[in-house]
């Protein structure tokens, strides 16, 4: 196999997350190559692909379906906040938490047609403890040791192996605060949602709705939360 020199090459990066442009400043600068980044989607599009031509195209956060034909041409990698094949699909972070979970792994994946299906390059440990926000900054620095690692060691992705579990994209219905829960469930459903951009916990309470965030329960039989007060939205 001819292995091409990475301090040649174009690397690009895709995401839409604030703490991941940050890191795509803070860490890029240290790996070989020339990196180039892209924020939104109408900048991936192949005229720009051909002109750039990267060796690898990363999608670190990235809420748009990638065109099949620009899956052909480019290897492109996401990354999936679950040990896939369990809990392949939407809101990763929430339907773990959901679960119970405690831990999790990051797994970087080849992107194919079929979401989070494609094979693994490698995998690596993340806790979910802390709010949602707490989680993504703590998951941005990682992504960038798993793209050092394939940028430098160029390895062939390993296809998935076990019993799929899929998980269900959430709508901003669910989150709605439970009506019957105990108060560790409470605080994991406020927690879970407490992300820059993410709808947050709510409770309506006549022609008023009230948010939920920075969640805190030292005490088993307490719970703290920051409270935040509007206007109930119409319905539509």
């Amino acid at each position: 196999m001819i292995q091409t020199d990475p301090n040649t090459q174009n690397y690009l990066v895709a995401t839409l997350k604030p703490w991941n442009i940050e890191a795509f400043t803070q860490f890029t600068p240290e790996l070989p190559g020339q990196w180039h980044l892209i924020t939104e989607k109408n900048q991936l599009t192949t005229d720009y692909l051909n002109s750039l031509d990267p060796r690898y195209i990363f999608f670190p956060h990235w809420s748009w379906i990638v065109p099949e034909d620009i899956l052909k041409h480019w290897e492109c990698v996401c990354f999936h906040m679950a040990d896939v094949p369990y809990g392949r699909g939407g809101s990763p972070l929430q339907n773990l938490i959901a679960r119970g979970h405690k831990e999790t792994r990051l797994s970087a994946l080849q992107m194919v047609k079929e979401l989070d299906a494609g094979p693994v390059y490698r995998k690596l440990p993340l806790s979910l403890e802390g709010s949602a926000q707490e989680i993504f900054e703590r998951m941005a620095p990682k992504i960038y040791q798993l793209i050092c690692y394939i940028v430098e060691q160029t390895p062939q992705p390993k296809p998935q192996e076990g019993e799929v579990t899929l998980f269900k994209r959430r709508t901003p219905e669910q989150s709605e605060l439970p009506k019957t829960a105990d108060l560790k469930a409470l605080y994991d459903h406020i927690r879970m949602l407490d992300a820059q951009s993410y709808p947050k916990a709510y409770i309506d309470w006549g022609d008023y709705r009230m948010e939920f965030t920075d969640a805190n329960q030292d005490d088993p039989d307490q719970l703290f939360a920051s409270v935040f007060i509007t206007k109930r939205p119409n319905k539509s």
